[in-house]
């Protein structure tokens, strides 16, 4: 049996995916740039970035990118 996600994670992913539906793909490193851009999780310092919330982070782009994957194969079969 796998984990289980938080609703947080899932409400957070389908809202992106709502919004931004076409930017995401079934890449998990670009949908991790994606949801860097477009969330709180992380904050500019300088020139640097600073990421406030990482696990949160990759669990939302790892979401993304199943929920993608996922989409993509009942759409062909």
């Amino acid at each position: 049996m796998g984990r289980i996600r938080q609703t947080y994670i899932k409400r957070v992913a389908i809202e992106l995916i709502a919004k931004y539906g076409d930017q995401f793909t079934g890449d998990f490193y670009e949908n991790r740039e994606k949801v860097k851009q477009y969330t709180d999780l992380v904050v500019k310092v300088g020139d640097r970035e600073k990421i406030l919330y990482k696990q949160m982070l990759n669990r939302i782009a790892g979401y993304v990118t199943r929920y993608k994957k996922r989409k993509r194969q009942s759409a062909l079969g």
